[in-house]
């Protein structure tokens, strides 16, 4: 997830349904470190979602930390775009 605000943000997010209660943020990062995150991502094809409100609350939380309750929604939206985007490529090959 990124920001377009004059310094670049990046939340990750992962979700491991067998172990996570909920998704956790599992790297963050601002200036340089942020656009490392997203040049990872973009080299693993890995799908980014810029949402600058979302990723001002994510931004607030801690590494390893699980998101609120009150951001299912908005985090399930993520998701559900980061898994149209899978099934999408997969239909593709």
């Amino acid at each position: 997830m990124s920001g377009s605000k004059n310094k670049k943000e990046a939340v990750v997010l992962k979700y491991a349904e067998q172990t996570d209660h909920a998704p956790k943020v599992v790297a963050k990062g601002k200036g340089l470190v942020a656009e490392q995150i997203l040049q990872k991502a973009y080299e693993n094809h890995i799908p980014i979602q810029e949402d600058p409100t979302l990723l001002e609350l994510l931004s607030e939380l801690s590494i390893d930390q699980s998101i609120p309750e009150e951001l299912y929604q908005a985090v399930a939206e993520v998701f559900a775009f980061i898994y149209k985007i899978d099934q999408e490529l997969k239909n593709k090959n």
